[in-house]
């Protein structure tokens, strides 16, 4: 199923109802609510959702936002975080977004599990700003990319421990209300999980609750910077994704465009998209009707387009 994201709109609505109509004129039957989702406008989105306006196919934890929250802020609060309070009140508002989907029949969670601090020296920093300069195929960048990789494998284990304690709550719940959380492709080198930890997440709490959720423009990114080739990422999940972020995307960093505004291969994705996967367009606010309908129109032949064996 296709899904427009509210993150392109939510912040120029204060009735729910509106925001979901004005997804629905681009012709799109479902909606990912987006990580900018005041509780305001909760009730125009039950509004909608019950006089059959549209369907929710996802939530981008948090949402609703955590009050005194504005604005996207997915990491306000890190599964990640040996800090007890900043911890548990991650997991509080995950349940919350959790109850939040089941009562909007949504069929899936995206969510962002934290990162391994790296403050100082901070080389992710360091890293991306060398990506953004046109560096990325010099031999400093490759000595950074193994000094930073290095050092987030010394330090990753506590952090990646207390994701598990969070998740040790989270899944029985999402069992129970039958649905899934997505594990969203992160974009900067010390962010949980890489592919290897979603791998083994995922081998660990089960498919039929915990997925991979894949963002094609994150993808491009690590893909540019060395750490993955999104091919073989798509393939290792197959069968193990509930769902894909997608967006046209304009090296070095600009991401959530509508499609043919950037040099995105959308064909790359064809193969890895099924029947049953949420496929969620993510763009920002400041693009129009026409730009954003006539652009998906085209990609989604593309990508419902057969593939030869």
């Amino acid at each position: 199923m296709f899904a427009l994201s509210t993150c392109w709109n939510a912040s120029r609505h204060t009735d729910g109802k509106a925001m979901l109509e004005e997804v629905r004129s681009l012709g799109f039957e479902y909606a990912e609510l987006g990580h900018n989702t005041s509780i305001a406008l909760l009730p125009g989105i039950q509004s909608a959702v019950t006089q059959g306006v549209i369907k929710i196919a996802a939530l981008h934890n948090f949402c609703p936002l955590p009050i005194g929250v504005m604005g996207m802020a997915p990491d306000c609060y890190l599964p990640s975080a040996v800090d007890n309070h900043e911890r548990d009140t991650a997991l509080r508002h995950t349940l919350r977004t959790l109850e939040c989907a089941a009562m909007l029949g949504a069929k899936a969670v995206v969510l962002h599990l934290g990162c391994v601090p790296m403050r100082w020296p901070n080389r992710p920093r360091q890293l991306l700003a060398m990506y953004g300069a046109g560096k990325a195929q010099t031999p400093q960048f490759e000595q950074l990319r193994q000094k930073t990789l290095a050092a987030r494998e010394r330090k990753r284990k506590k952090h990646f421990a207390q994701v598990c304690h969070v998740l040790d709550r989270l899944v029985p719940r999402v069992k129970e209300l039958k649905l899934k959380l997505g594990m969203e492709t992160r974009m900067c080198i010390h962010e949980i999980p890489n592919e290897d930890e979603a791998d083994s997440l995922i081998g660990c709490y089960g498919a039929d609750a915990l997925t991979y959720w894949f963002d094609n423009a994150h993808g491009q990114i690590k893909e540019n910077m060395g750490l993955l080739q999104q091919e073989a990422v798509l393939e290792r999940f197959r069968g193990r994704m509930s769902g894909m972020h997608v967006q046209d995307f304009r090296p070095p960093l600009m991401d959530h465009l509508p499609p043919s505004e950037g040099t995105y291969d959308f064909a790359r994705l064809a193969p890895f998209v099924s029947d049953d996967m949420i496929v969620s367009w993510e763009f920002h606010g400041d693009w129009d009707h026409a730009v954003i309908a006539e652009g998906t129109r085209r990609a989604h032949k593309l990508l419902r387009r057969p593939v030869a064996a």
